[in-house]
C-alpha cells in the first residue's frame, strides 16, 4: 500500500560523503565524492543541508545561485503542504490531517533541515492514530538521528521503536528495527550482539531506505566473522547463499573469510589490510573502530593457529602469516602482555609454547569478575537507597 512506502529520507549515502570529504587521508577519494554529494543534494532540493555543509566543509564551496534555486524550491513546496494541511484541519477529519503532517514532515527529513524535521515529525508522531505508520515514523527519527550522527536521537527512538513493535508490529517492520539496532550497535563497537542481529535479518532483508543490500550484507559479515566461532563461520556465513551472492563483488572481504577458514594466515593478513584500506577507514560507521578490529582480527588469528600446536618457531610462525621474525615476536608480547594470548616466547630458542588454561580456572576466573560486577552494583544501590 502506498502508505506503507518506506521514503529514502534523509539519504544517508549522503552523510557517507560528507564523511569522505572530512577526512584528508581520503583526498584521492574527494573528487568523484563531491559530484555525488552535489547530485544527491540537487536531487533531493536539499537547501537547508547545502547551507549547512558549506558552512563546514572547505571541500564544497558555496554556489549561491544554486542556494537560492534549492531554496525557491523548498518554499514553494513547503507553500503547497502548509496549504493543504490548513485545507485538512478545515474540512477533513483526523486521518486526513494526519496524512498531511506526515507529508510536511517527509519533506522536511527529505531536504535535510533537521530541527524542523525532528519537530514535524514528533508532531505527526502525536496525531498519527495506526500503530503501523507511527512505528515507521520512529524508524525515520532513527535515520536522521544516523544522518547528523546524534546518539541522543538514535537511542531514544530506538527504545521508542522497541516498545511499539512489541504493541504490535508487524513481520517487515520487526525485521527492519533489527537492522536499525544492528547498525547502531555496531557503531558503537558492540560488534557481537549488532553482527546476530544483521545476521538475523539476513534473509528477509527489507530495510534499503538505510543501506544497499551489498553494504548490509558486507556490514554483516565484518561483523560476525570477528565474532562467530569457526564452525559456525561456515555454517552461517561461508555456507548462506545470500552471502555468497555478493561475496564476488567484495574481494576482500571474500579472501578474508576464506583465508581465515582455510587458515591461509598470509592472505588472511593481506587482506585484512587490503579491506582496512578499502572500506573500513572509508566507511563513516566503522572508521572509528578500524584499529580495534584489526587488532582483535589479528589477535582471533594468532590464537586459531596456536590452539593447534604445543609449540611453534618463531620462524614458521612468522613464515605462516608472511610477516617478518621481529613482527611477529614484537605483536605476541604485546598480546601476551595484555593476556589475550596465552603463551609464551623462548627468545633464546626462538619457540613459542602455547599454555592453553585450564577450563575449570576460567569458569572461575568467570564467576569471581562477575561476582565483583554484582558486588559493586549492589554498593551503588545501597548508596541510593539510603
Amino acid at each position: 500500500m502506498a502508505e506503507d512506502l518506506v521514503l529514502p529520507y534523509p539519504n544517508l549515502e549522503l552523510a557517507q560523503h560528507v564523511f569522505v570529504l572530512s577526512s584528508s587521508s581520503l583526498a584521492h577519494l574527494h573528487a568523484n565524492t563531491s559530484k555525488e554529494l552535489l547530485k544527491g543534494i540537487e536531487a533531493d532540493h536539499m537547501a537547508p543541508y547545502y547551507k549547512l555543509i558549506t558552512s563546514k566543509q572547505t571541500e564544497i564551496p558555496l554556489d549561491q545561485t544554486l542556494l537560492s534555486n534549492l531554496e525557491k524550491l523548498n518554499k514553494e513546496e513547503l507553500d503547497k503542504l502548509d496549504e493543504r494541511l490548513s485545507e485538512a484541519e478545515k474540512t477533513e477529519g483526523e486521518s486526513d490531517i494526519a496524512d498531511a503532517l506526515r507529508a510536511r514532515a517527509n519533506y522536511l527529513t527529505r531536504i535535510g533541515d533537521k530541527d524542523a524535521a525532528l519537530e514535524a515529525q514528533k508532531l505527526a508522531l502525536e496525531k498519527t492514530p495506526g500503530l503501523g505508520q507511527r512505528i515507521d515514523i520512529v524508524l525515520t527519527l532513527i535515520r536522521l538521528g544516523l544522518f547528523f550522527g546524534d546518539q541522543d536521537v538514535i537511542s531514544s527512538n530506538l527504545e521508542k521503536a522497541e516498545e511499539l513493535v512489541e504493541q504490535g508490529g508487524d513481520w517487515d517492520r520487526r525485521n527492519r528495527l533489527k537492522v536499525y539496532r544492528g547498525l547502531h550497535l555496531l557503531s558503537i563497537r558492540q560488534f557481537k550482539r549488532g553482527g546476530e542481529l544483521l545476521l538475523d535479518a539476513l534473509s528477509t532483508f527489507t530495510a534499503t531506505e538505510i543501506l544497499s543490500y551489498n553494504d548490509f550484507v558486507a556490514l554483516t559479515t565484518i561483523a560476525n566473522v570477528l565474532t562467530l566461532k569457526r564452525v559456525d563461520l561456515k555454517k552461517k556465513l561461508i555456507g548462506a547463499p545470500e552471502v555468497n551472492q555478493v561475496l564476488p563483488e567484495l574481494p576482500n572481504l571474500s579472501e578474508l573469510i576464506k583465508s581465515l577458514y582455510d587458515s591461509h594466515y598470509d592472505k588472511f593478513f593481506r587482506a585484512l589490510a587490503e579491506l582496512e584500506q578499502s572500506f573500513l577507514r572509508p566507511s563513516r560507521l566503522l572508521s572509528p573502530h578500524t584499529t580495534y578490529y584489526v587488532r582483535e582480527m589479528r589477535i582471533l588469528a594468532y590464537g586459531q593457529l596456536l590452539e593447534s600446536y604445543q609449540s611453534l618457531t618463531l620462524d614458521s610462525l612468522a613464515r605462516s602469516f608472511g610477516v617478518s621474525v621481529e613482527f611477529v615476536d614484537s605483536e605476541l608480547s604485546r598480546f601476551i602482555a595484555s593476556g589475550r594470548l596465552h603463551c609464551t616466547i623462548d627468545k633464546v630458542n626462538g619457540v613459542v609454547e602455547t599454555n592453553r588454561p585450564a577450563l575449570k580456572n576460567a569458569q572461575y576466573e568467570t564467576v569471581i569478575r562477575q561476582g565483583d560486577l554484582l558486588l559493586n552494583s549492589v554498593q551503588r544501590l545501597s548508596k541510593v537507597l539510603h
